[in-house]
């Protein structure tokens, strides 16, 4: 994409302001890219998370069969190992990894591996809410339902996972506001977002505090219309704000890297 550059005005603010009203185009491509990567991350993390969460939230019990004590063991550890490793390293460093470790085999383009890379990266993060959410949930739902005859997936479709989703969805969406700002990251592996474009313009009319301002700016509109829209959906999901373990929001909730 071509950089635009007319004359350029004294003054650092604006300065930004003529590099955001020439470069348009390359801004408003790289924000479309931000919002697909945190977007697309965010749901496939959310149902990766569904499913690991799922599987951590399961306990392993005396009275459960010796295959399905070892079989929950060896599921718990899996899980635990992907926790482990995706929460306890960089986001960088994991793009790189996976983008050139298997790009001879996928052949993939940077976007396709940046919504891999956020989703797997993002799944740990909601393994663990979903986990800490279907924790939270009163034990006594759980068995009231089960002496109705439901069996235990039944209860944990029905009755305990759509709780564990309400109360968890302040850190659900807290997660989809790191996605937005940590997007930014996989520019590593040459996905074309909002900070690579900032990085392109900046670099090409040799501008760097007043480009900077622009993106900083950009990423705060956007952050701020996606919590504005947050609470809006948790609004209108007359959310409970306390009383009981079963209505407690879960603050499992991590802070861009």
């Amino acid at each position: 994409m071509m950089i635009v550059a007319s004359a350029k005005p004294d003054g650092m603010f604006a300065q930004a302001w003529w590099i955001f009203q020439d470069n348009i185009p390359l801004f408003w491509y790289g924000i479309k890219i931000t919002l697909l990567l945190a977007v697309c991350g965010t749901l496939i993390g959310l149902l990766i998370g569904l499913l690991l969460g799922g599987i951590r939230a399961v306990r392993i019990e005396e009275r459960d069969a010796p295959l399905s004590r070892i079989s929950k063991k060896i599921l718990h550890g899996f899980v635990g190992l992907y926790v482990w490793i995706f929460r306890g390293t960089p986001m960088m460093v994991q793009a790189l990894i996976i983008y050139h470790g298997l790009r001879p085999v996928l052949n993939w383009s940077p976007v396709t591996a940046g919504i891999t890379i956020i989703s797997i990266n993002t799944g740990a993060y909601m393994a663990e809410i979903i986990r800490a959410g279907i924790q939270s949930i009163d034990k006594g739902q759980n068995e009231a339902a089960r002496s109705l005859g439901m069996t235990s997936t039944q209860t944990m479709m029905s009755i305990i996972l759509p709780q564990a989703i309400r109360n968890s969805f302040p850190s659900i969406g807290n997660e989809f506001i790191v996605n937005i700002k940590d997007s930014s990251m996989l520019n590593v592996i040459g996905v074309i977002e909002l900070y690579f474009q900032s990085s392109s313009v900046a670099g090409s009319l040799m501008l760097y505090v007043p480009t900077f301002i622009v993106a900083a700016i950009l990423y705060l509109l956007l952050t701020t219309l996606a919590t504005q829209l947050l609470s809006f959906v948790e609004g209108r999901m007359n959310m409970p704000k306390s009383s009981g373990p079963s209505s407690q929001s879960v603050p499992v909730e991590r802070v861009s890297e």
